[in-house]
């Protein structure tokens, strides 16, 4: 059965990443994804919003159709995608090897979980990235 990392191997891995890619994020700002790629921008993440209908920049940074176009490092493969859809994005994020692949609140894809871990990349599941970065790094950043 999956098990999230600690909050220790969690508080170590947003203190160490810098490149974080948002799958699903939108244009929107009222959107949950948005205002996270956001925040996570303001606290000194350099974001990466993947959105195949995307074609004007977000936040001030290009997106990009698919995660295999980025060609920089990610850490953190951030996913806000149904549960359902979630499996194609661990597929494609496998070739690029992030850190990490973080599902936020509400999602949950243990297939693609394994297809991660298998890849020996950490998995983080139903947990949201926001919330958890100002509980284990609290007075670091993210606000709200």
């Amino acid at each position: 059965m999956f098990q999230n990392p600690s909050d220790q191997e969690r508080r170590e891995l947003l203190t160490s990443a810098k490149n974080i890619a948002v799958v699903g994020c939108s244009n929107n700002p009222e959107r949950t994804s948005y205002l996270i790629a956001e925040a996570l921008q303001q606290a000194g993440y350099r974001i990466f919003p993947v959105n195949p209908t995307l074609t004007e920049p977000v936040l001030g940074e290009q997106p990009y159709a698919s995660l295999s176009d980025i060609t920089e490092p990610i850490d953190i493969v951030d996913v806000f995608r149904r549960s359902e859809a979630v499996l194609p994005v661990v597929e494609d994020a496998v070739k690029v090897k992030p850190r990490a692949i973080w599902m936020q609140s509400g999602v949950v894809n243990e297939e693609a979980a394994r297809l991660a871990q298998e890849h020996g990349i950490m998995v983080i599941m139903d947990r949201c990235i926001k919330v958890d970065h100002a509980l284990l790094l609290s007075g670091q950043g993210l606000r709200g």
